[in-house]
């Protein structure tokens, strides 16, 4: 294996909870290459800049309001100086000693790879619907793949859900390669913009590939409000980028609703889950889940502005 040298950008907000575990894990790696680290922070008060301090390269820091997740990560990245520029947010915690070399070896060996990225694996603590979800998420299958696109043409005879598994990209923890992001970097968009940078170099010629032997271990259990946020950027996105629109009806979203409650409660009473608040928030989850969906294709359609989630 050649030796380039591999720059990882951090991404950091009042991370102290988990941000020690991910650079011990980035401290261990056995990679026969030079190694640096990029942080930039977005104005932690939590004692996240401390532990920055002395365990990376390089530390630039951002007022909170400025965080952008496009802007944020090319401003990382040209802070950089490797060939090959890692990805990964402050959660993902790298599984195994082997994570990096894992996730730079294929762009090593092919260099018609734009980029890579990780397998998902839930903490050990995720609940049943969390694990449920991410489960059925391309980003947390074993089966590698590498995705190509002839041109306009081809992508726009696919069918709007294949238009965007195409594109599928992670930038939860990715690996990308310097003198494409210098032709293509990250467009600026509020969210989504893993999946719009590989569609931007997919369309321009280039590969990318999903490799699943390079794990990290990432999930959240969040709130049903900030899901529903989430869920509404996330899909007036999609709609805007690939035309997809998954719940395009108020009689769809009834639907949606009907069967993501009995999935839900299924889940939870296989998990033997009984405690009032789980039950409280699968509940709220499964209006949430598709009411974000519908909001979002609306919103694109409209251009309307339905929802203004914040800190997403």
């Amino acid at each position: 294996m050649a030796r380039p040298r591999v720059s990882i950008l951090l991404l950091t907000y009042n991370g102290a909870d988990t941000l020690l575990p991910v650079l011990d894990a980035i401290s261990r790696q056995q990679a026969p290459f030079d190694v640096e680290i990029v942080a930039v922070d977005s104005g932690s008060t939590d004692g996240t800049l401390e532990m920055l301090d002395r365990r990376v390269t390089r530390l630039l820091q951002i007022p909170p309001e400025d965080f952008n997740h496009a802007a944020t990560r090319n401003l990382g990245i040209a802070a950089t100086t490797g060939a090959l520029v890692v990805l990964l947010v402050q959660d993902a915690v790298p599984a195994g000693d082997t994570w990096l070399v894992r996730l730079v070896e294929p762009m090593v060996a092919d260099e018609t790879l734009a980029g890579t990225f990780a397998r998902q694996r839930p903490r050990v603590d995720a609940s049943a619907l969390t694990r449920h979800y991410l489960a059925r998420w391309p980003g947390a299958s074993e089966t590698p793949r590498t995705s190509t696109l002839l041109g306009a043409a081809e992508l726009e005879a696919l069918a709007p859900m294949e238009r965007y598994r195409r594109c599928v990209f992670d930038n939860v923890c990715s690996c990308i390669r310097r003198t494409v992001w210098e032709q293509h970097p990250f467009p600026p968009t509020d969210i989504a913009e893993d999946v719009e940078w590989a569609r931007s170099v997919l369309l321009a010629g280039h590969r990318l590939a999903y490799v699943p032997d390079a794990v990290v271990v990432h999930s959240h259990d969040r709130s049903a409000r900030y899901e529903l946020g989430r869920t509404y950027l996330v899909h007036r996105r999609l709609r805007a980028l690939f035309g997809l629109r998954t719940v395009p009806s108020l009689l769809a979203l009834a639907r949606a609703i009907a069967s993501s409650l009995a999935l839900h409660l299924r889940l939870l009473m296989g998990a033997r889950v009984t405690s009032p608040s789980q039950i409280a928030r699968a509940v709220a989850l499964a209006f949430a889940f598709p009411l974000g969906q519908y909001l979002g294709g609306v919103a694109a359609d409209t251009g309307w502005t339905l929802l203004r989630p914040r800190g997403i």
